[in-house]
């Protein structure tokens, strides 16, 4: 029999989906039970009826909830041994291609496809290159698009690029600005950000390499297997896939449709027809 709160929170993801379209139904219900009480105790509700009523009727609670649900939390370069994987094994078919579309879902504050942009720059790719960078929530896109991260970040940031490969000093492509550090327009023009669910909207774009990392353990196998679907739709012939160091195809639909390139960093590539 399912608990108070339990239930109590099917009906705010009920809601959520049916006010907003945002589909948590089919995340792993231990982490979303975890950040749901996160933000009930710091939300300051009652209970979890009662912040689905705040949510429902205050204007901006729910932008305020949705940063408890969708975890923003991100590091540039995070990870070394993914972008060193990734200099050894993609790029040098990426080369081969006179336009490149790399995917970077579940983008957060934009971390990620900043790195990715650095990467390929210094490989000589990013002029050929197309970021699409995806993520639900609207207040770390706004963070990504402005590009801007805090300086005392930076030390911590510098030693992943070097650890990942780096070829050049990293405080090159950012300027102190703004209280924060402002990265190069270059990087920020080859960006784009998007609103896009891998719960409920389709694959838009054919690419080359997606990545998608520390997303699929927040889901459930239903809605991994989903997500999966659309990187395999959305891959070229052979294209490259990247996940999360604790994330894995196997025991998923398409554990069979992907061959591993790089298994400890979870670099794989799409099988051939």
């Amino acid at each position: 029999m399912a608990s108070l709160a339990d239930i109590e929170i099917r009906l705010l993801v009920e809601a959520v989906y049916l006010r907003w379209g945002h589909d948590f139904r089919d995340y792993a219900p231990a982490s979303l039970k975890r950040r749901v009480l996160q933000a009930q105790q710091r939300m300051g509700a009652a209970s979890i009826s009662a912040l689905q009523d705040r949510v429902l009727h205050q204007p901006g609670e729910f932008d305020v909830l949705l940063q408890y649900l969708t975890v923003p939390v991100s590091g540039m370069f995070r990870d070394p041994e993914y972008f060193l994987a990734i200099r050894k094994h993609v790029v040098p078919v990426l080369r081969t291609y006179p336009s490149i579309k790399v995917w970077v879902a579940g983008c957060s504050t934009g971390e990620e496809p900043y790195s990715m942009a650095i990467l390929l720059l210094e490989e000589g790719l990013l002029e050929r290159t197309i970021f699409y960078a995806t993520d639900i929530n609207h207040a770390s896109l706004d963070r990504a698009r402005r590009g801007v991260f805090a300086l005392n970040h930076m030390q911590a940031f510098t030693r992943n690029y070097q650890r990942a490969g780096g070829t050049a000093s990293f405080s090159d492509y950012y300027t102190a600005a703004y209280g924060g550090a402002l990265f190069d327009k270059r990087l920020r023009d080859a960006i784009t950000f998007a609103d896009h669910s891998l719960a409920t909207d389709s694959v838009f774009a054919e690419t080359q390499f997606v990545s998608c990392r520390n997303v699929l353990i927040y889901f459930n196998k239903k809605l991994q297997d989903r997500a999966l679907g659309l990187f395999h739709d959305s891959l070229s012939h052979r294209g490259f896939l990247g996940l999360g160091t604790k994330e894995t195809l196997d025991f998923t639909a398409y554990a069979q449709s992907f061959e591993a390139v790089s298994r400890p960093e979870r670099l794989y590539r799409r099988k051939g027809l």
